[in-house]
């Protein structure tokens, strides 16, 4: 290689590079000039032959070699282009330095590489932003620790390698109780320092080899390996102490914070990584449900199982029946407690068997809440009233709505095309929504109020009295009708308490000139009681239970329900 001029050696040192010819026998490299810029903390003799230079590459340290008498390209006199990358330092302790090196090798009568002329090129900055990008591929931007996709990675590989040598390990998920709140009182940013405290406060704790990864927005999940049963709850509550026995400092404030943990030992109970994932899951549902704070180990549950079979079967049902049609409409009455006229008939969902047995609505719609078929049931079943109503112009009918579909936009959708489709119906449409409901969101369960109030039709609360909603709200919310829970009107006639309460429940909303309706009257002495109590409806096994049968094509006339006052 001819000398370098030292203008062009000055530029090419400017920009962090050098040439150089390195003789393949002699093994001997020649370099330009200001080498030491470029390698300021390497000497001199580790630059000066091939084989010293291959001592500080890493990670391997063939690769310049491998680069020449791997490729299958051969010299046909102008030399065979190659490019490599990789780093090297020349103790242990200093920073690596990542090279890019490109050149071309030059053959000798025996074909082989006898000489190569190339340059290398300081390249930290792109070989740091490239580290990064793959750092972010793996880890949580706010924790630092594995996102939820290489976590899961990480367990799924624990239970190859636990299967693979007989040895067992722990899956947690560990859940920030009411992170919502925080966020709700503070703000994002201040719940952001919160996930992060609580993850350095896992971290800590951990042993080696133990995997700490982010599951979701307010969950981690670990792998302990080598954990026993035992070893798990010691672990568990190491865990819970570290997170709330201390407060996380905040911009905002100190922030007092708890966790709850759901576990399950693998592979004993869990087989994949899936099964580990839904497992810790439940538990630590059911962990949080009990207790925030606490901790649960999955265990094996011959009920729970059944149940789940059950669900199953029931789901499958289900679907086929909303598929073929099956799900039909049983009507129980409610009369003018007074005069026992008809006033309207609620709507109860029944599903027809291919046996043609019914279940009725409490074996359906819990089992359609928990698996979020509901809203597939709610959307037939106003269908169905619907087409009642405008079958029949005198009939007026009651739906329950389950809690999700009250803020379910293919709901509304739904009841505004039908109502537009069918003028005069919504007037004769009664919509129950439950007590529960009622008070979770008074603001959201006040706008779906008042839609369904702008197309005419009335709001029911179902089961009032068991969710403790207070007069105000339902003031507030504008309900036309309230259906006293028949758990306490049932009993009417020998409980002093019951009776005190209903009667009372009674004279309030007709303060507020809201209607009553008696759910579960069972004999004539608590009719006659809720009758003079001012009770407006009565309902329940003395007037006649839910029947598939229209009762309205039976009678000549069909009383109207007396607008609220």
């Amino acid at each position: 290689m001819t000398s370098v001029p030292p203008q062009a050696s000055s530029i090419l040192a400017c920009l962090g590079q050098a040439a150089f010819v390195w003789d393949i026998a002699s093994d001997a490299i020649r370099w330009t000039d200001h080498l030491a810029s470029i390698f300021p903390d390497i000497p001199s003799a580790s630059l000066a032959t091939g084989s010293e230079f291959s001592k500080m590459i890493e990670p391997r340290r063939s690769i310049r070699t491998d680069a020449l008498t791997g490729s299958s390209a051969a010299d046909r006199g102008a030399g065979v282009a190659y490019r490599i990358e990789y780093g090297v330092r020349a103790i242990t302790s200093a920073a690596v330095l990542w090279i890019e090196e490109s050149g071309c090798w030059f053959a000798g009568a025996d074909g082989r590489p006898a000489q190569v002329q190339g340059i290398v090129r300081i390249d930290n900055e792109r070989h740091a932003r490239e580290e990064q990008l793959v750092k972010l591929s793996r880890h949580d931007p706010l924790t630092g620790e594995l996102n939820r996709t290489h976590l899961v990675a990480s367990l799924a590989e624990a239970i190859e390698e636990a299967m693979r040598f007989r040895s067992s390990f722990a899956f947690m998920l560990i859940g920030i109780d009411h992170l919502a709140r925080i966020n709700d009182a503070f703000g994002f940013d201040v719940a952001d320092q919160v996930i992060s405290v609580v993850a350095k406060r896992i971290r800590v704790r951990l042993r080696g080899g133990d995997v700490l990864g982010r599951f979701s927005g307010n969950k981690f999940g670990l792998v302990l390996k080598n954990c026993t049963v035992d070893d798990m709850n010691v672990a568990a509550e190491r865990f819970l102490a570290g997170i709330r026995d201390d407060i996380v400092p905040t911009k905002s404030g100190p922030v007092s914070v708890t966790a709850s943990i759901g576990a399950v030992s693998v592979p004993r109970y869990a087989r994949s990584a899936e099964e580990a994932v839904n497992r810790a899951q439940e538990t630590l549902d059911t962990a949080k449900r009990r207790r925030a704070g606490s901790f649960l180990a999955w265990r094996p549950n011959v009920e729970r199982d059944a149940q789940r079979r059950v669900n199953i079967r029931v789901t499958d049902e289900i679907v086929t029946a909303l598929n073929e049609r099956r799900i039909v409409m049983a009507f129980e009455p409610v009369v003018d407690a007074r005069t026992r006229d008809p006033a309207f008939h609620e709507c109860l969902v029944r599903m027809q068997q291919d046996d043609g047995q019914f279940l009725l609505a409490p074996d359906i719609v819990p089992v359609a809440e928990k698996l979020g078929l509901i809203r597939l049931v709610d959307h037939r079943v106003l269908e169905l009233v619907v087409s009642e109503l405008a079958a029949a112009p005198a009939v007026q009918l009651s739906l329950n709505i389950s809690p999700a579909t009250t803020m379910d936009p293919d709901w509304w959708a739904s009841i505004e095309s039908l109502m537009r489709a069918h003028p005069g119906v919504a007037e004769r449409l009664i919509v129950e929504i439950t007590e529960t409901v009622a008070i979770q969101d008074i603001d959201d369960v006040r706008g779906f109020v008042t839609r369904l109030k702008n197309f005419g039709s009335r709001i029911a609360i179902d089961d009032f009295g068991a969710g403790y909603t207070s007069f105000r709200n339902l003031r507030r919310l504008g309900v036309d009708i309230v259906k006293i829970d028949g758990a306490f009107v049932q009993n009417i006639a020998q409980s002093a308490d019951d009776r005190s309460f209903v009667q009372t429940l009674i004279d309030l909303a007709r303060r507020l000139g809201i209607k009553t309706v008696a759910e579960w009257v069972q004999d004539e002495e608590a009719a006659a009681m809720l009758r003079d109590w001012g009770c407006d409806y009565i309902q329940g096994r003395l007037i006649g239970l839910a029947s598939s049968h229209r009762p309205w094509h039976l009678q000549d006339a069909a009383a109207v329900l007396p607008a609220a006052g």
